[in-house]
């Protein structure tokens, strides 16, 4: 009884990051001061109806137990099926791929499979918020390379200096968040000649591979024989049907690491939710959807048209992902974080800072708008924006 209302003893941490996510952060203020979200990535309009009435079917036809750990066989093989077909690839569905709670889990779960206290890993940034938490919660050491803005090209040679005996793994995020940028196959082939004769690991980041726009290519690690090899390759289904809220993702690696990752996965999540997977299995054999990537173009596009009433500057339309980068140089001299919450909360438009993308938090004052938003939503928030002239 000695030890009642004495505090407990503090507990350790696991990684550096402070707070709560920016996404969380930026969120919950959008709410307090009825703004619009333009914040987090996650689309305001409906998913496709086959899919959401796919999903009651499952529930209704009793597809409500727990599917194997590795993913429901049907959707496995739903997803072989589908990259043969958009890439000509041949992917074991059984010992190559397996279904996840979410892209994020995919990644701290390759991560946990892969490091060791002590590992070194190569992050570009910016980068998204999850990559340095997952290292450093496997006691490693996270390496932040910066990519070349505007255009957010990788400098190779920055790489091949960061690169140490110590060096366990890279990842690659491609279309990028925040950016939009997206890598070429020449990045693919100067990343291989750069790991060729290392035990270093390749992490795919690929949530966005659908949506690339401007008749650009989405080049996969999967493609590239040599790093295939070597690589996890992590996707997510709520960026490709707009329904970020169920949470499934899937890792594509070859059979070894695949082993690895189930050896984890099997006591992290142990397994997905089975309607979901049931429904998005029957969606991929039945899907007569238009192509995400051109319904996606075109509130891009949408948007830059909208902007150019704005005194936001555009450096580069994105050429992939659910984002857009702009400046603000002409409206404030404000930094990135303090910019954002006071448009928030004066203007009524939530966006995201580009600082909480880089471990050191540089700040180029810029800010990332979400464009995968009903039209008259954007029609909404720029309208706001205008008031800032």
């Amino acid at each position: 009884m000695e030890n009642i209302g004495k505090p407990f003893q503090q507990f350790p941490n696991k990684h550096s990051a402070t707070g709560t996510t920016i996404f969380t952060v930026m969120s919950a203020l959008a709410q307090q001061y009825n703004a619009i979200n333009l914040s987090q990535g996650f689309p305001d309009f409906h998913i496709d109806e086959q899919l959401s009435r796919l999903l009651g079917e499952a529930a209704h036809d009793g597809h409500n137990q727990y599917a194997p750990m590795a993913g429901l066989p049907a959707l496995r093989q739903a997803i072989a099926i589908n990259f043969k077909r958009r890439y000509g690839l041949d992917i074991d569905a059984d010992n190559e791929i397996t279904i996840t709670p979410g892209a994020t889990y995919a990644i701290y779960t390759a991560f946990t499979a892969i490091l060791q206290a002590g590992d070194e890993v190569i992050v570009l940034e910016p980068a998204y918020d999850s990559y340095i938490p997952n290292i450093e919660m496997n006691g490693a050491i996270a390496v932040p390379i910066a990519l070349s803005a505007p255009g957010f090209e990788v400098d190779w040679n920055k790489i091949k200096e960061a690169i140490t005996p110590r060096t366990k793994a890279v990842i690659i995020n491609t279309p990028h968040n925040p950016t939009g940028a997206i890598w070429t196959k020449e990045d693919w082939n100067q990343l291989a000649d750069l790991v060729r004769d290392t035990n270093i690991i390749i992490l795919s980041d690929e949530v966005y591979e659908q949506l690339v726009f401007d008749g650009l290519q989405h080049y996969s690690v999967l493609e590239h024989p040599e790093l295939r090899q070597r690589s996890f390759a992590l996707y997510s289904f709520g960026k490709v049907f707009n329904n970020t809220g169920w949470k499934i993702g899937y890792c594509i690696a070859p059979p070894s690491f695949t082993q690895a990752f189930r050896r984890i996965h099997q006591f992290v999540s142990f397994t997905v939710n089975t309607p979901g997977q049931y429904a998005l299995a029957m969606h991929l054999n039945n899907d007569s959807a238009a192509p995400v990537h051109t319904v996606m173009q075109q509130k891009r596009d949408h948007f830059l048209s909208l902007l150019k009433d704005t005194p936001f500057t555009v450096f580069e339309p994105a050429n992939g992902s659910y984002f857009q980068l702009v400046g603000y140089g002409q409206i404030s001299d404000m930094p990135d974080m303090e910019f954002a919450q006071w448009l928030t909360k004066e203007y009524g438009v939530a966006t995201i800072p580009l600082s909480p993308f880089y471990k050191n938090k540089k700040d180029d004052k810029l800010v990332r708008f979400c464009f995968a938003k009903k039209e008259e939503t954007l029609n909404e928030a720029v309208s706001r924006l205008k008031k800032l002239r």
